[in-house]
C-alpha cells in the first residue's frame, strides 16, 4: 500500500471525526463533560461516575450503540445531543482541510463523507462548521443500521454510492474501519496519525498515513 495515486482515484471517502474534524471535540465530550453531567445527575463523585460509564463502555466498541446518541441518552438519563451544545465552540476543522476539499472538487473526484457518528452529531457539526458545503455527500452509519467496521456497511454504500472500489481512496483515523474496508475491497487506504490536536500523534499503523493534509500532492 503507498500514497494516493491521484490519477488511479475517482472516488475520495473521508471520515468526519477525527479525520476532517479535529477529534479533541469528541475525546473532551466523552472523557470529561458527560461524565461531569453524570455525576452531577446521578449524585456521584466523579471517580464513581467515569466507573460506571466504563462499565457500559466495554464490549460496545465498534458497534453501531457506541456510535449511538438515542442509546446513550437512555443509559445515562442525560440528554446527550443537547449536552453536546454546551462545548460546540470546541467544533473545529483539522489542519487544511478546506483547501484538501477544494483541491478535490478542482480534480473532479467525488467527495463522500462516511461517518459513525449520529444524525443528531452530524447535523450540529454541519452547523457549526459549513463542512457539508464542501462535499458532494455525507452519509452516516446509522442511515444503514450498520457501523464502518461491519463488511455491511461497505455493501449498503457500494449499492448508493455505486463507485469503483479499486478506483477509491478511504481516509479514516480509525484502524478498525481501515481493516474493514481493506477486507471488503476498499484500494485505497489511508490513515490520519494526528486526529486530535491535544494529543500527541500517534504513527503505529500499518496503513500508510498523513499528519495533515497538507502533505498530500495532487
Amino acid at each position: 500500500m503507498t500514497m494516493p495515486n491521484w490519477q488511479e482515484i475517482d472516488t475520495v471517502l473521508l471520515d468526519m471525526d477525527g479525520t476532517l474534524l479535529d477529534l479533541h471535540f469528541d475525546n473532551y465530550f466523552w472523557l470529561q463533560h458527560v461524565p461531569q453531567r453524570y455525576a452531577e445527575h446521578h449524585g456521584l463523585t466523579a471517580e464513581e461516575a467515569i466507573a460506571e460509564l466504563n462499565v457500559h463502555f466495554v464490549g460496545l466498541r465498534g458497534t453501531l450503540n457506541w456510535y449511538c446518541l438515542d442509546y446513550w441518552t437512555e443509559l445515562t438519563g442525560l440528554p446527550i445531543a443537547a449536552l453536546k451544545r454546551d462545548v460546540q465552540s470546541r467544533i473545529g476543522f483539522r489542519p487544511h482541510v478546506r483547501d484538501f476539499l477544494m483541491q478535490l472538487r478542482a480534480h473532479n473526484k467525488r467527495s463522500v463523507i462516511v461517518t459513525n457518528a449520529h444524525r443528531d452529531s452530524v447535523d450540529l457539526k454541519m452547523e457549526v462548521t459549513g463542512l457539508d458545503a464542501l462535499v458532494d455527500c455525507i452519509i452516516s452509519s446509522h442511515d444503514y443500521k450498520e457501523p464502518k467496521e461491519s463488511q455491511a456497511f461497505w455493501d449498503h454504500l457500494h449499492r448508493e454510492e455505486a463507485f469503483d472500489p479499486k478506483r477509491t481512496l478511504l481516509i479514516d483515523d480509525s484502524q478498525a474501519v481501515l481493516e474493514s474496508a481493506k477486507q471488503w475491497g476498499i484500494g485505497w487506504l489511508l490513515t490520519i496519525y494526528h486526529p486530535d490536536s491535544q494529543q500527541p500523534p500517534n504513527t503505529d499503523s500499518v496503513f500508510p498515513g498523513i499528519h495533515h493534509f497538507n502533505e498530500l500532492d495532487f
